[in-house]
């Protein structure tokens, strides 16, 4: 699993954080926002060390926002990849905010304070922003993804292009996380940017065995490629 590159979205987080603005600036949809140059280079770097040292995926599955399908892309075309195909997937889409999406902290607080509060009491896990999904909402159609996997890929290796919240609730789901744990994970460090997380069964054709974590926020592939590291939390920023 991999987190997409450095996209236009984090920048601009980034800039409304340091300026202490209520409102990130960005494309209107969440779903249209690019890849910055940066994370061009770093799905490019992503792709050079993929190439390098595991042997093709037989599938690859994308989120269906820009910046993840352009980070697939970049990175199987470096990997030179080029048979491997590309099946975009919205479970795999990003955790929807509702009407908080592009408000910073600063925002939330501003416009609405009740739903800051609210978040502060349900907990980050359970709290759903109006119009928007919670951590369990995506965790629930992700189960539905390892259903699918499990009876049309059982035996096959896959690369999954996505976001941040989808890579840790992946954890919570194929390792039997209690929220407390996933929580823990997820405040110790955000993903980073074209980061490999990899699970991985003993043997390839048991497919009754269960996947175990191998490798988690790995971040070799920009490392070697001198490649700068970035950790930006996707938009909205939001309370943490």
């Amino acid at each position: 699993m991999v987190r997409h590159g450095e996209s236009a979205g984090n920048v601009a987080r980034d800039r409304a954080l340091a300026e202490g603005l209520a409102v990130i600036d960005i494309a209107p949809r969440d779903v249209d926002v690019p890849l910055s140059r940066l994370g061009e280079r770093q799905s490019q770097a992503l792709g050079r060390w993929l190439g390098a040292e595991e042997p093709a995926p037989d599938a690859v599955f994308a989120s269906p926002y820009v910046r993840a399908q352009q980070s697939a892309r970049l990175a199987l075309e470096a990997a030179k990849w080029t048979k491997v195909p590309v099946l975009v997937d919205e479970r795999l889409r990003e955790k929807e905010f509702g009407m908080l999406d592009r408000l910073t902290r600063t925002g939330i607080l501003e416009r609405f304070p009740e739903q800051a509060e609210m978040r502060q009491r349900v907990g980050k896990f359970y709290y759903r922003p109006p119009g928007g999904e919670s951590w369990t909402d995506v965790v629930l159609r992700l189960r539905t993804f390892v259903e699918t996997l499990k009876e049309d890929y059982a035996n096959a290796r896959i690369l999954i292009v996505s976001h941040q919240v989808i890579v840790l609730c992946f954890r919570y789901i194929l390792e039997r996380l209690s929220e407390r744990e996933i929580l823990d994970i997820d405040a110790a460090s955000d993903v980073a940017n074209c980061a490999v997380t990899r699970f991985c069964r003993e043997e390839r054709s048991a497919a009754e065995i269960p996947l175990h974590l191998v490798a988690y926020n790995e971040v070799a592939p920009l490392e070697r490629a001198g490649e700068r590291v970035t950790r930006g939390a996707d938009v909205p920023a939001g309370p943490k």
